[in-house]
């Protein structure tokens, strides 16, 4: 797939893929689960997938790419800054996960296409968007308790929720992005959360995106 280098032609890449979006109750129980994240330099992107056997979140693998940087940060059009890494970064591993946890934005987009949902329909793999600020929309604070959450609207539909993963900590903004809806995300991302606020394949792509950067 060619990427566009502009902000122009990276909307219209959004506004016309988003009709592939599907949000659908996720069936059956997923043996592998990975998360995404990437880091950066002044001039490359180094993106780490990190692959987690699920329900036990045993770490089973790691995979990273590092790419030269060829789109500027601009809020909105994270897919095309880190996208190619990371989809190169899952292409790696040596099995395929059955979900994916991103941290970005899924539909609670201002077009509707975070960074999750191009990952998902780009790899065809379900996909949930794992911010932990929000990019658009309204809400009410969910409760101090790990598994409360509220509903994220924008513009008169229901995009997510926002979620409390620890007691007492800040709650995280999840979306779905492909082949998932918004309770199998809260579902999943609770059952991926240890000990941290961040749910563990998310901790475990981070941290090893920051120590491969070059």
């Amino acid at each position: 797939m060619r990427w566009p280098g502009n902000i122009q032609k990276a909307r219209e890449m959004q506004e016309r893929m988003r009709s592939r979006v599907r949000i659908t109750t996720y069936r059956g129980t997923p043996r592998f689960i990975a998360g995404v994240d990437a880091a950066f330099t002044e001039d490359h992107v180094a993106a780490a997938a990190c692959l987690y056997s699920f329900p036990d979140l045993i770490c089973l693998e790691r995979a990273v790419d590092i790419q030269e940087l060829r789109f500027p940060y601009v809020p909105g059009y994270l897919a095309f800054r880190e996208g190619p890494a990371i989809i190169a970064a899952v292409r790696k591993l040596a099995r395929m996960p059955d979900i994916i946890l991103v941290d970005g934005q899924g539909i609670a987009h201002p077009r509707g296409f975070g960074i999750a949902c191009h990952i998902g329909v780009l790899l065809d793999i379900p996909t949930i968007g794992c911010a932990k600020t929000r990019l658009v929309g309204g809400c009410r604070e969910p409760g101090v308790r790990k598994g409360s959450w509220s509903d994220l609207n924008y513009e008169g539909d229901v995009v997510g929720a926002v979620l409390r993963t620890r007691h007492g900590v800040r709650p995280l903004f999840i979306s779905p992005g492909h082949s998932i809806d918004k309770e199998g995300s809260i579902r999943f991302v609770l059952a991926c959360v240890g000990s941290y606020r961040i749910p563990e394949p998310l901790r475990c792509a981070d941290a090893y995106s920051r120590s491969m950067k070059t």
